[in-house]
């Protein structure tokens, strides 16, 4: 009497491998980033409390003087 061997077939499915998320391309300079950043903060300082507030207000003083003497270089 032979024996049966029972062969599993399966199917693979190749799955397309999701695409790497392309490199960030910076089409900005460096003086629009800070006028941006400085906007940003303006927005942010509104609607904290008093401590954070005080906080971003400080940090877009410096750079305001920081693009205000950067600009003036320039």
């Amino acid at each position: 009497m032979s024996s049966a061997v029972s062969q599993v077939v399966s199917n693979v499915i190749p799955f397309k491998k999701p695409e790497p998320e392309p490199a960030l391309t910076t089409d900005i300079d460096l003086f629009t980033a800070v006028d941006a950043a400085i906007r940003d903060l303006r927005d942010i300082a509104r609607g904290c409390d008093a401590r954070v507030r005080e906080q971003a207000d400080e940090c877009r003083r410096m750079l305001e003087r920081a693009y205000g003497a950067a600009v003036a270089d320039a």
